[in-house]
């Protein structure tokens, strides 16, 4: 992926978690990345990584469950509010 200098790569990246989620790539209650799995595909840092998670959980995108990881909520929003830092 070609990051954009002037745009944060964790917005970037929850960008494409988001797409993926709203086109059914992963459909509700199903796994998200982890941490190590968007660190690998991305290749950022993994507080990054965790900075995207946390914004997706934020959008009621996704819930975690302790010693599972994050999942696709079973009603995400129509429309994901706008990220915060």
């Amino acid at each position: 992926m070609q990051f954009v200098p002037d745009i944060p790569r964790w917005r970037q990246v929850a960008k494409v978690i988001r797409e993926r989620i709203e086109d059914g790539t992963y459909p509700p209650r199903t796994r998200v990345p982890s941490v190590q799995q968007i660190i690998a595909e991305f290749g950022i840092a993994t507080a990054t990584a965790q900075k995207v998670l946390q914004n997706l959980r934020k959008e009621g995108l996704t819930y975690t469950e302790p010693g599972l990881g994050s999942f696709v909520a079973q009603n995400p929003p129509a429309t994901a509010p706008t990220e915060s830092e």
